[in-house]
């Protein structure tokens, strides 16, 4: 894939280091990197025209808004034929924060985060269950979350 993108080391250590500190000034990571910020500059354009870079997200503690509740739910589907449909109706619900498409005992797994057990509870038992296409649905709440990162990109000649 990278040799289609025609991605360079500096490419890959432009993209680790904003991964780590999106808030880095292109000055400063042009620094560190031992290039001008005008390069950085360039280059962040680059990435974000190839759409390897989408944009740049704010890190906030959920659990300091008072978000206490994150679960994961396993969707069964009817049919598989049923995704793109499902998919849709399940990027309505505001709580989902993540959807992929599986292998394995589920078709879906989604990602939910509510404020507490009643917010679950009517994404579960309001929303969901009325979406055609979803035969049952499996809920694990996350009692601690370990690990958040990101993975450390590496160009082909690292």
């Amino acid at each position: 894939m990278s040799a289609k993108l025609n991605l360079d080391k500096l490419d890959y250590q432009i993209i680790q280091e904003m991964m780590e500190n999106a808030e880095i000034s292109y000055a400063d990571l042009g620094k560190k990197l031992f290039v001008s910020g005008g390069t950085i500059h360039v280059r962040i354009k680059k990435l974000e025209e190839l759409n390897v870079v989408k944009g740049k997200k704010l890190s906030v503690d959920l659990k300091a808004l008072g978000y206490d509740v994150i679960a994961f739910i396993g969707v069964y589907l009817e049919k598989s034929s049923l995704y793109d449909t499902v998919a849709k109706e399940l990027k309505k619900i505001p709580q989902i924060v993540r959807l992929n498409y599986t292998t394995g005992n589920y078709s879906m797994f989604a990602e939910i985060v509510c404020k507490d057990i009643q917010e679950l509870r009517y994404v579960l038992h309001d929303e969901l269950q009325k979406i055609k296409g979803i035969e049952r649905t499996e809920t694990f709440i996350s009692l601690e979350e370990s690990l958040d990162r990101n993975v450390v990109v590496l160009s082909e000649n690292s």
